[in-house]
């Protein structure tokens, strides 16, 4: 048994133990409400057929429904993010998390595009805000050693939750429609919403640095490692550079120019998933796919995405560089270029989505963990949050744009081409970001 110290530094206390089941738990439970953000995304790509016939509208016209919900996601990330840094990490989350089941309950009542275009909007405002929360939250919660492969874990729960419209949305929409899926997509945040409201632990972190209640800090820290004697007579601090919260705090103490190349990255990387998410269901279709075929392809993303979580989380926590996103994001391309290459190949489609999934969605884990990882408590939230916010500008982007593309007549192999271009962009900023890097001093070094 270890007698607590007068004063406990709290970051290098987590620092120093191993990954446990604690952690674990407050990862898990982000990932739940990160797989509904998966589910939704995803989801509208399968609807799309029924709810465009339904509503009698064209697929541009879809587009901007989709894109309706993209910049609810955008507003919501811009927000959140830093109402989180102010209230706390939880209060918002379950917020955001009720927000967006309540709201896709309620878009399964749509009966025309005007009101279609408004429910996605609510629901993406939940659905973003909630985003930056959980990556702050695990990220705190987790030890240096292991803390990008806890994000990158945790974020899973997005690759997971994309995978399965395309085994459900086939039979739930036969036998029940399309609200079927909306009213899924309803109810299980808002059941996950009550679940962490009774289980999800506040941030440590953001407790010490707001004068919170020393009986959490100390029942955290307890559970994070049992058998340690912690009492609420200790100080408990955390050495980090201490800054502000505010969203002008993004840009000073050196950060500027790596606030803005992640703002690059995150843009263009999310130009190209949402695009992916939205309309390769409707690709492989116009190119003769059976419909089941093109939903097991499709869902091929999402493992690839989660197996390129798994393993480059274990890469990241041990070189944390951006020179390997930089790397990730080439990759991304040539794998986006292949799906235009496939044509009907079924094998080839299968290896080239997965390849894609694997280091598209691979590279955006990575940036989201080390956006986690370059801002301090004060401004954690706020920073992901505006990455994500300004990255939500390129998903909204990115479906428009394949909706413009995909017009009758065009190769669909010169829209894939076209595809492969933002993740090259990406990589120069990665690159860029990596010659910024040793002249930064991050809060966790």
């Amino acid at each position: 048994m270890k007698e607590a110290s007068a004063t406990l530094d709290v970051r290098r206390f987590i620092d120093e133990r191993p990954f446990g089941g604690y952690q674990l738990l407050v990862a898990i439970m982000c990932g739940a409400l990160v797989f509904m953000d998966g589910f939704d995304a995803q989801m509208m790509g399968f609807v799309a057929p029924a709810l465009m016939a339904a509503l009698h509208v064209t697929r541009t016209q879809f587009g901007l429904a989709i894109s309706s919900g993209l910049f609810g996601m955008m507003i919501g990330a811009l927000i959140c993010g830093p109402l989180a840094d102010r209230f706390g990490r939880k209060p918002v989350l379950i917020a955001c998390a009720f927000t967006f089941g309540v709201c896709s309950l309620i878009t399964a009542g749509a009966g025309s595009l005007r009101e279609l275009m408004l429910f996605r909007l609510m629901t993406g405002f939940g659905l973003g805000g909630a985003m930056p929360n959980t990556i702050a939250l695990t990220s705190e919660y987790s030890p240096k050693h292991a803390r990008a492969t806890a994000v990158m874990l945790m974020f899973c729960g997005f690759s997971i939750g994309a995978s399965i419209p395309g085994f459900v949305s086939g039979p739930l929409i036969k036998s029940f429609g399309w609200q079927s899926m909306f009213i899924v997509g309803g109810i299980l945040p808002c059941i996950t919403a009550v679940v962490a409201l009774a289980f999800l632990p506040e941030s440590i972190r953001f407790l010490i640095l707001k004068g919170g209640d020393k009986r959490q800090v100390v029942r955290h820290l307890s559970r994070i490692a049992p058998g340690t004697r912690l009492d609420e007579t200790t100080k408990y601090i955390s050495t980090e550079p201490q800054t502000e919260s505010g969203i002008q705090h993004l840009f000073t103490a050196g950060r500027s120019g790596l606030t803005l190349l992640l703002w690059v990255m995150f843009f263009m990387n999310l130009l190209d998933l949402y695009f992916l998410n939205s309309w390769l269901p409707t690709v492989l279709g116009d190119a003769g796919i059976e419909s089941g075929t093109a939903g097991r392809i499709t869902s091929l993303l999402q493992v690839g995405g989660t197996c390129g979580a798994l393993l480059l989380g274990r890469l990241m926590d041990r070189l944390l560089s951006f020179r390997v996103l930089s790397i990730t994001y080439i990759a991304s391309g040539v794998g986006i270029f292949l799906i235009g290459q496939a044509g009907a190949s079924v094998l080839f489609l299968a290896f080239a989505v997965f390849a894609a999934g694997f280091f598209v969605i691979g590279s955006q884990t990575s940036s989201n963990a080390l956006a986690a990882e370059f801002y301090p408590t004060a401004i954690r939230a706020t920073g992901v949050g505006w990455a994500l916010g300004i990255g939500r500008v390129g998903s909204i982007i990115g479906p428009t744009l394949g909706a413009m593309l995909m017009m009758p007549g065009v190769d669909s192999r010169h829209v894939f081409w076209a595809a492969a271009m933002p993740p090259v962009i990406a990589m120069i900023a990665a690159f860029s970001a990596s010659i910024l890097e040793p002249s930064l001093q991050r809060p966790h070094d």
